[in-house]
């Protein structure tokens, strides 16, 4: 991880995440697939989503995006992005939300989904280039569309730290306690964290996002995923949730 001290909001977090070419996110899918991003090629696919975010939706501070997809590396990358703009990320909030990112467009809830909102279909495959089927009018097919929004995102927004920063059914963070304090982060080493996607969003995000701080690797895998002694020797892990 780059040497920019211990970051202490998002933007400076995927700052120091940048220069690093070593991964900093594995993802195993429920099809045998492995997908391996390095810290730039995070940034890289933040950076797009929030462009894309704020081109498409004009979004930043206030506005409200909504997460109706499980964790998984593109659920995550759209988590960093809507922090990078400024916009509180929803995950089973009960604020209205403005742009729902969902895997599952054909069936929305309408209690989740205001008419109002942006809907974005976010393709559940691990490297899915396009919406696999129709989509409904007014839907957006973010595999198809993200890949042609610059990979720097040059204004991030300038964060409150009591703003809003996750909604969910156990409460609010705010960006002030987005991340953990200077003297926990960043000090123990790199470490190999296998993450379990049924752990839950609040959880992985956490989780996630204290290893990245420790210039550590996540690795997550899908409930489907058997958890072998290869995959551990593998991926050197040496914390295990």
């Amino acid at each position: 991880m780059g040497t920019l001290g211990t970051p202490r909001n998002i933007d400076q977090l995927l700052t120091a995440l940048r220069p690093d070419s070593s991964p900093s996110l594995v993802w195993y899918g429920p099809g045998g697939e492995r997908v391996e991003l390095s810290g730039r090629v995070v940034d890289n696919w933040v950076a797009k989503t929030a462009n894309l975010l704020t081109e498409e939706f004009d979004a930043g501070p206030g506005t409200v995006v909504r997460l109706e997809m499980p964790p998984h590396w593109r659920s995550i990358v759209w988590a960093l992005a809507t922090w990078q703009v400024g916009a509180c990320l929803s995950i089973g909030g009960s604020t209205p939300a403005d742009i729902v990112a969902t895997t599952d467009p054909l069936h929305p809830a309408e209690d989740a989904w205001p008419a109002r909102a942006q809907l974005v279909a976010v393709a559940p495959g691990a490297l899915q280039l396009r919406w696999d089927g129709e989509l409904p009018d007014g839907v957006m097919d973010y595999a198809a569309e993200v890949r042609a929004f610059a990979d720097y995102f040059a204004d991030p927004a300038a964060l409150d730290p009591a703003a809003a920063a996750l909604e969910h059914p156990g409460g609010t963070i705010s960006f002030g306690e987005l991340l953990p304090p200077a003297e926990t982060g960043g000090t123990s080493g790199p470490r190999h964290l296998l993450l379990p996607a049924a752990a839950g969003w609040t959880t992985v995000l956490a989780e996630t996002l204290a290893t990245w701080l420790a210039s550590g690797t996540v690795v997550l895998v899908h409930p489907e995923v058997e958890v072998t002694a290869r995959l551990l020797e593998s991926e050197r892990i040496d914390t295990q949730l």
